[in-house]
């Protein structure tokens, strides 16, 4: 049976060491606006991007220069109607070194053609993974999403009516 779960994968020629660090460097290569440690096993931070998309995370494993894994453990979506698409989804960076070479698999699993969020996610990650974070990875600069001027609160997940609390 085919995996059907969103991957994707980039080669560079920095380190595993180079590429660990860039991908727990979220804010140079993803958005500007998240709060909180993505670099800490066992702790959670969260993500939105205007009034369209917000998540939360919660860091499950980082194993240096090897594996990131994030779970998604609370996701809004204003364009679509079914809110628990992303919750429970892991989002993993397997990195191989070999020959010189830097393998960075990015996948999401969870993430199926069946849901309603599947193209625009795909677009999304396609962007931030294949150009941003890759830019980031070999020249040290991603091009993630900028500042908004408004951190995220807890009045503004009730104007959307969800907990968004951590």
């Amino acid at each position: 049976m085919k995996n059907l779960n969103y991957s994707t994968q980039i080669i560079v020629s920095q380190s595993a060491k180079q590429v660990f660090e860039a991908i727990n460097d979220v804010r140079k290569w993803w958005s500007e606006e998240i709060e909180g440690p993505t670099n800490v096993q066992g702790e959670e931070w969260r993500y939105h991007y205007k009034d369209i998309h917000l998540c939360t995370m919660k860091v499950l494993e980082l194993i240096p220069n090897t594996k990131v894994v994030w779970l998604v453990t609370n996701n809004y979506f204003s364009f679509i109607p079914d809110q628990s698409e992303w919750v429970g989804n892991h989002i993993i960076f397997d990195i191989e070194e070999k020959d010189n070479l830097t393998t960075l698999t990015f996948t999401q699993e969870g993430l199926i053609p069946d849901y309603e969020c599947y193209n625009v996610c795909k677009d999304g990650w396609d962007n931030y993974v294949q150009k941003s974070l890759y830019n980031l990875i070999t020249t040290g600069e991603g091009n993630p999403n900028p500042r908004e001027g408004i951190g995220f609160n807890q009045e503004l997940a009730e104007k959307w009516g969800i907990n968004y609390t951590i």
